[in-house]
């Protein structure tokens, strides 16, 4: 389930798993990080899933100066996911850090407004949010993405996800992916 209509679902239906091993069911809700844990709860407990089936809620940290209490819904989201068995790929700040970290490993925080003009600069054209093939583009530096992404959470010496700014577990998924993808 992912916070995002479009940019984390189009990057992950990309992921050339084998469907006859894996079936894939991504959805794009538009929701935020509460409710869209509450949703894969309750799909979670929906009577069709078992115990071999995979939660994982996909979310960003959206910083809300009119809700002072955003911070504390981002980690409270992360806590109530992991109480009910479902996997979080988070992103601190936005997941565009995500694509950041396939270039270049970055331990400042980024202001969210810089990021497309970054991402314009590294991957060589106009980084459009919702683009289909940016899966295709970036593959060939996954790789260094998780080691940049691992690299950064072992810079916070207490993790605190709502002020560990910039950080993602958005990896763990990706290497979960990876793991169905047939060699």
């Amino acid at each position: 389930m992912c916070e995002g209509e479009k940019t984390e679902p189009n990057y992950f239906r990309s992921f050339p798993v084998d469907t006859k091993v894996i079936k894939l069911d991504i959805k794009g809700e538009g929701r935020n990080t509460k409710s869209l844990v509450e949703k894969a709860i309750e799909l979670k407990n929906d009577s069709e899933s078992d115990e071999t089936d995979r939660f994982w809620c996909v979310f960003d940290r959206d910083r809300n100066d009119k809700n002072p209490h955003d911070s504390h819904n981002f980690n409270s989201a992360i806590t109530l996911a992991r109480n009910n068995g479902i996997d979080v790929a988070y992103s601190n700040d936005a997941f565009e850090l995500w694509y950041l970290l396939h270039f270049y490993f970055y331990n400042t925080g980024i202001s969210r407004k810089d990021y497309p003009n970054m991402l314009t600069k590294l991957l060589g054209h106009k980084y459009e949010k919702n683009r289909e093939t940016i899966y295709e583009e970036l593959k060939h530096k996954q790789q260094d993405a998780i080691k940049h992404a691992k690299r950064l959470l072992i810079e916070y010496d207490r993790p605190n996800p709502e002020t560990d700014n910039p950080s993602t577990t958005v990896h763990l998924l990706v290497e979960e992916l990876n793991s169905f993808i047939p060699d």
